[in-house]
């Protein structure tokens, strides 16, 4: 009975791994979890930098259009 359970939990994990990579059409042996988590730095890095460029960009247009009025004078 011993064994027959943890042969069970090993096939359940190993299943588990397999079944993730053929759901998403990828290579069975392939780690499940390598591309979502580079996927999804990628999309919030972007997403950061271009939300930190347009608080910058706020910030600095007062000073700028200050600058750009005393050089046309």
């Amino acid at each position: 009975m011993k064994k027959f359970v943890i042969g069970f939990a090993l096939g359940a994990l190993i299943a588990f791994h397999l079944g993730i990579n053929f759901g998403r059409h990828k290579p069975l042996l392939s780690n499940p979890y390598e591309a979502d988590v580079v996927e999804r730095v990628k999309e919030e890095t972007g997403q950061a930098v271009e939300t930190t460029r347009e608080v910058i960009h706020e910030a600095t247009e007062p000073t700028r259009k200050a600058v750009e009025k005393k050089l046309s004078k």
